[in-house]
């Protein structure tokens, strides 16, 4: 079809890479323009990912790729290296970003979104795709004005590379945009042991767990007077994120600017 989105995806030999692949093959709004990655050889991209062949041969370089696949956007879900790069990259050849690694620094963000305004391309940077999570982290937002002593637990197999997490970092943000910062805890607390009482954010603490066997979890603690309230977000496998990266390929075709958080752009 004509009017289908010509989708890129660099990472796609990846866990995730995979899995955005087989969406854009059965997706009917979407083409398959291009996909990267480095270690997986020519190989046909359906076949790669176990779905039937899709003509599209899988480049090592993105640069090549986004020069001959006249894609509209490119779909990252690396590593937080690389995906600045790529980020840029993609903008600079008229390629809208979607991009679901973590990493990226307030400095880089102004400046990718420059980019993307001058060009006139939207983009989107999510540390989750996931629509219970970004409710999780909206419904955290919420009780933290009412409860606003609270820590955040995020749990993740033990091959993550970033800690914290970036979806305990866009919730406690999100938290601090409506909590005033209020140091919680005893004021001579000590830790014995360095690192005991997690990571220290806006008055409020973050703990990573890391363990084999952990897919992705996370749970908000509010404590009150003789209460305690918890949300909590299970992710149980890949394919639940992809529903919202659909939604994020097609609404960057419709706006100008780099978006932070998924939250912004759901309906």
């Amino acid at each position: 079809m004509a009017d289908t989105i010509r989708v890129a995806v660099i990472g796609a030999g990846g866990r995730m890479g995979r899995e955005v692949v087989k969406m854009v093959l059965q997706d009917e709004n979407m083409t398959l323009a291009a996909a990267v990655s480095p270690s997986a050889g020519p190989v046909d991209a359906g076949s790669m990912v176990g779905v039937n062949p899709c003509g599209v041969t899988v480049s090592a370089d993105l640069e090549t790729a986004l020069s001959d696949a006249r894609a509209d956007v490119l779909v990252d879900f690396t590593v937080p290296q690389a995906a600045y790069g790529n980020t840029k990259t993609a903008i600079l050849h008229g390629v809208r970003p979607v991009i679901g690694t973590t990493g990226f620094t307030p400095e880089q963000i102004d400046e990718l979104d420059k980019l993307c305004q001058e060009r006139g391309l939207g983009g989107l940077i999510a540390p989750n795709f996931s629509i219970g999570a970004i409710l999780m982290m909206q419904f955290a937002a919420q009780a933290s004005k009412y409860f606003p002593h609270l820590e955040i637990i995020e749990y993740h197999g033990d091959q993550k590379l970033d800690a914290p997490s970036g979806t305990s970092i866009k919730t406690a943000e999100l938290i601090a945009g409506v909590r005033r910062e209020l140091r919680q805890g005893n004021p001579n607390e000590e830790e014995t042991i360095e690192g005991a009482r997690g990571g220290y954010y806006n008055g409020f603490r973050i703990h990573s767990v890391r363990l084999p066997g952990v897919f992705a979890q996370q749970e908000v603690i509010f404590g009150g007077f003789g209460q305690t309230l918890k949300i909590r977000h299970d992710s149980y496998e890949r394919a639940g994120y992809m529903p919202g990266v659909a939604v994020a390929v097609k609404k960057v075709m419709t706006y100008t600017g780099l978006i932070y958080g998924f939250e912004h752009i759901m309906d």
